[in-house]
Formats: structure tokens, sequence, C-alpha cells
């Protein structure tokens, strides 16, 4: 059974900026140091977009870790979604929504959908574990983007300059994302989403 939960954080920047930012390279690179998290495949700076991949390794339990995520969805600026292709879950899905707000203001959303491997071990591991530290990771990666936007750092960050370099991305008519509330509690995906 999947797990699912949301955080949500307001930003003192343009929606636009927040929606860049979030698929900079180098600013999840920089969110993610912590971790020695680097990339080893697919795009590897600036901004990543639809159809387009990059695998990261990183260490996360005392263990190295790879993961290929893509972008399947992109609705600039209003959303896009990363879903994994390889990796450690059997599954991991995480839509990306910004609504403008008043004052050049900007609410980013988080929505994680994901499925830990290795059976009723795995289930055990979802519940425990691997909800509070994904959750934790979010609103770190997050908190780094407050402080990178609000401190008015360009959209591109170190890698601004490969904006808008191969890297435009047409909306994707096949994203079919459910509409939820604000609930910030991890919980199993079919109470949110029955299909899951």
């Amino acid at each position: 059974m999947s797990v699912y939960f949301t955080t949500s954080v307001p930003i003192a920047a343009p929606v636009e900026a927040v929606f860049d930012a979030s698929l900079n390279i180098g600013h999840h690179l920089d969110s993610m140091s912590h971790s020695g998290e680097h990339v080893v495949g697919g795009v590897s700076s600036g901004l990543i977009g639809l159809g387009e991949s990059v695998t990261w390794r990183a260490r996360h339990f005392g263990i190295w870790w790879r993961m290929t995520s893509a972008i399947t969805a992109w609705d600039r600026p209003v959303q896009f979604v990363d879903e994994q292709v390889r990796g450690p879950f059997a599954s991991f899905r995480h839509v990306h929504h910004f609504t403008a707000l008043p004052g050049g203001r900007t609410l980013m959303r988080d929505e994680i959908t994901f499925t830990a491997p290795l059976g009723p071990v795995g289930l055990v591991a979802e519940r425990v574990l691997l909800a509070r530290y994904l959750r934790s990771l979010i609103e770190r990666r997050n908190a780094w983007l407050v402080h990178s936007l609000s401190g008015a750092a360009p959209a591109g960050g170190e890698d601004g300059d490969h904006q808008g370099q191969g890297h435009h991305p047409r909306r994707d008519s096949r994203e079919h994302s459910h509409s939820v509330g604000q609930d910030d509690t991890a919980q199993p995906a079919a109470d949110r989403h029955p299909e899951l």
C-alpha cells in the first residue's frame, strides 16, 4: 500500500521564479548537499524539462543509493511532476504545485506518493521511517529555496546561464493530477486516491 503526504510553504518570490528554481539541478544539489547528492546521469545542470531524466546518487541511512527520476508532466508555472523510473522505491511520484499569491509571493505545495519495496518489511518501513524521513528531506529542500529566493537570488542560481537553452518543455495534456486539500499528515494513498 502506498503512502501519501503533502507539505506547503509560502515563498517571497514570483511564481515563475519559484517554478523554475524547483526544476534547477544546481539548486537541488545545493539543497541536498548534506547527503553528498550528485548527478551520475541524464541532465546535469540548468533546468530539467518535460520528458528528460536525471540520475542522482546520494547517501541515506549510511547507504549509497541511485535513483533516476523523469519529468512526466509540465505546466509552467502551475505544476510539474517527477516520477521514479529506476531506484529504491517500488514507486515514487512527486507533484509540485505553485499558486501565485498577492504581493508577488508564491505558495508552493508538494504532494508525494510512494511505495516502499520489500513487501511486509517495506510496509513497516514506509509507515515508521520513510514517510518521516522523506518529509524532512522535502522540508529541507523547501527551506533552502525559501532562503535562496527570498534573498533575491536569480531563479537559475549558478546554472542560470543554462536557462532557456534547450529546456522549453510544452504543457503535457496527459497529466491528470488530483485536487486535494492542505492535509499535511502522511497516510495511506488509498485513503486519498482509491485508484492507487
